[in-house]
């Protein structure tokens, strides 16, 4: 399991949402709930891309900020066990 930085904005009709130190790994969503499990799915999807592919996962950054979020809170990356 990697520990990322999930960063959420509030915009009209709903909530912007990306791994600030996984930058593929970007969605909206109409609420924060819902932002929250896309940018999960979200995360999965281009980590399985890039190991398929044989490209490494960018590094965690706990430190990673972005002044623009309104949020921001760890997110996890769980990969299915035929990728570990």
């Amino acid at each position: 399991m990697l520990q990322y930085k999930a960063g959420y904005k509030f915009v009209e009709g709903g909530v912007h949402a990306q791994v600030l130190d996984f930058p593929a790994a970007i969605t909206c969503g109409g609420d924060l709930a819902e932002a929250r499990g896309l940018l999960a799915a979200a995360l999965i999807d281009v980590a399985e891309t890039l190991l398929e592919l044989g490209q490494p996962l960018p590094v965690p950054n706990p430190q990673l900020s972005d002044v623009e979020m309104d949020i921001a809170e760890p997110i996890y990356l769980h990969l299915p066990e035929r990728l570990r």
